[in-house]
């Protein structure tokens, strides 16, 4: 997968309008896969939570209320939101963030690609993007929550079930 190799590139091609964005690091496709499709991740970009409750109804989540969703955001350590550039349209296609202690640990959480991105590789791109940007910020030990259903993806990225046993506790209001 030669567009593994090259996972993020800053683009100066002048057909580009969002070539010198700073904010905006561009994602090598493989064409056979994504034809001419151009995608970048961000962590600068405003997420219109309608528009992500839109993409997290495309893979079936149950809807939670706007105004924790935003809280959710406001309280994040990291967010990290993937674009799909057509003509002159842009939409969010994936999206991720995590929470952290600024020191030691993070938690992944709310991992979604849009369907029609999905079983192409975007999803191990994206994830390898937010553990980069985490260990750039010395956080060496970073968990996440999974259903069953994609415990298998998360194993290939590395992950590991805790060798140790259930350390995790979780309280649930009744």
């Amino acid at each position: 997968m030669v567009w593994l190799q090259k996972l993020f590139t800053k683009t100066n091609n002048d057909n580009s309008s969002n070539a010198n964005d700073d904010n905006k690091d561009w994602v090598s496709l493989d064409p056979d896969k994504f034809g001419n499709t151009q995608i970048y991740f961000s962590t600068h970009e405003e997420i219109d939570l309608y528009e992500l409750e839109e993409l997290c109804d495309s893979v079936g989540w149950a809807r939670r209320p706007l105004r924790k969703v935003r809280k959710a955001l406001e309280h994040s350590y990291l967010v990290v939101s993937a674009w799909e550039i057509r003509g002159n349209k842009k939409a969010m296609i994936g999206f991720a963030r995590a929470t952290s202690d600024h020191a030691f640990n993070a938690t992944i959480w709310d991992v979604v690609i849009h369907p029609r991105f999905q079983n192409k590789g975007l999803g191990k791109v994206l994830m390898q993007y937010m553990i980069r940007k985490l260990r750039s910020d010395d956080i060496s030990n970073v968990t996440l929550f999974a259903d069953p259903q994609v415990v298998e993806f998360y194993r290939r990225l590395g992950f590991i079930l805790d060798p140790e046993g259930i350390k995790g506790m979780f309280w649930y209001p009744d």
